[in-house]
């Protein structure tokens, strides 16, 4: 079992205490919400991601009190955010990871990406990216054997460009200063990104240095149609809370 599933195991068993303590079955609160009993089940049971509008149905027809329904809303936004260790991820060898991306970006209608540390993916040349798979398994410790098929993964990811997605990319002025990678793989990571001007359907930008951004940024970050997927240092952040998707689609308008 997954943390997330033993976390969505633990909020269905909250749901399950507070009809129990309205002295409701399944089947009653099933037919007070005109839902099929299944969805109960379900729900209590872990088997299913509860959405906000569940819970607030449930705890109404309760009848329990606002602050509670409150409470689970909160519980229900921190389960929809997993978290997933670099290390623990790249055990498998950075391929397995690209490949994990290549299928995730492929299936999405709609990417936007910002990058405030490093060009991104999408947009990397084989001789950048393998500077960076190198750094990354430096710091974490773990083997690059891999290193060159992970880079023609990611080559292969940037075929996405090229299939009518609707495609936003941001990068930090600060990103392209800064020497990742050699100097001829910087020059030509540069020239990359002035052909990418021309690829139909991709809208890319520039943060300008030394101009005043209209929010703190912490991180980079990119949404994946109804997903938004953050790096740190250590980890990967997975969040599917609708409420914190608007937020991140809200601060890449304003970029």
């Amino acid at each position: 079992m997954t943390s997330f599933e033993q976390r969505r195991q633990d909020f269905g068993e909250k749901l399950r205490r507070f009809r129990d303590e309205a002295g409701l079955t399944g089947r009653d609160l099933a037919s007070a919400l005109g839902w099929p009993h299944s969805k109960i089940s379900k729900l209590e049971n872990g088997k299913q991601t509860a959405e906000d509008q569940d819970v607030i149905d449930w705890m109404d027809a309760l009848g329990a009190s606002e602050s509670s329904a409150r409470q689970l809303l909160d519980e229900l936004a921190e389960l929809r955010v997993s978290k997933a260790a670099w290390r623990a991820q790249l055990r498998a060898g950075h391929k397995a990871r690209q490949l994990q991306s290549f299928d995730s970006e492929h299936a999405a209608t709609r990417i936007r990406n910002v990058e405030f540390g490093v060009v991104p993916g999408l947009l990397q040349t084989a001789d950048y990216a393998r500077a960076v798979f190198r750094t990354q398994a430096e710091l974490l410790q773990v083997p690059d054997d891999d290193a060159e098929a992970s880079i023609r993964v990611r080559m292969q990811r940037q075929q996405v460009l090229y299939q009518g997605k609707q495609i936003e990319v941001i990068v930090s002025e600060h990103a392209l200063r800064h020497p990742v990678a050699p100097t001829d793989a910087m020059l030509g990571q540069l020239d990359r990104l002035i052909s990418a001007i021309d690829i139909p359907g991709l809208r890319f930008g520039v943060l300008p240095e030394f101009r005043r951004l209209p929010n703190i940024t912490m991180n980079g970050f990119i949404i994946l149609d109804d997903l938004v997927q953050v790096e740190h240092v250590s980890a990967e952040l997975t969040i599917e809370d609708p409420d914190q998707i608007s937020i991140y689609h809200r601060l890449m308008d304003r970029l």
